[in-house]
């Protein structure tokens, strides 16, 4: 079975920065793009490009069932159970900076997501406190 490629975003202006989607909304995973040294668990180079990482959906599935288990059971003990399942070495401090970096981005998407709901009351108060001060465009008669 082919794996399915990233979606492109092709009118992005060139200053607005944005993260490739890692999951899609059918539960579909797709290619990263190789940033570092070594290749994270749930994903392995591609054959015709060294820097994409092809998703293996098996192992990123058994990963989102580790981090479930990690809330009754040790680091040691999920690392361990993953290897032993996916065939492919994993630590326990390896699984730690996963579960952590995934954590810390969640969080800071999350507070991404309150600053621009902030932003948004702020400016519609803003608008509402010029609307009474100036008098609304169909209030406001220039010959008087």
């Amino acid at each position: 079975m082919p794996r399915k490629q990233a979606p492109t975003f092709n009118n992005v202006p060139q200053r607005q920065s944005w993260k490739i989607p890692k999951k899609g909304l059918d539960g579909e995973w797709f290619p990263i793009v190789r940033v570092g040294r070594y290749i994270p668990f749930g994903y392995e180079q591609d054959a015709e490009d060294k820097f994409v990482l092809q998703p293996i959906p098996e192992q990123l599935e058994m990963l989102e069932m580790a981090k479930a288990y990690l809330a009754d059971y040790s680091l040691r003990m999920v690392a361990t159970w993953l290897s032993s399942e996916s065939g492919r070495y994993i630590s326990h401090v390896g699984l730690k900076k996963r579960v952590n970096i995934e954590q810390k981005r969640r969080n800071a998407a999350q507070s991404h997501r309150g600053y621009e709901r902030l932003a948004k009351e702020a400016s519609e108060k803003a608008r509402k406190l010029e609307e009474d001060r100036l008098g609304g465009s169909s209030t406001r008669n220039l010959n008087s």
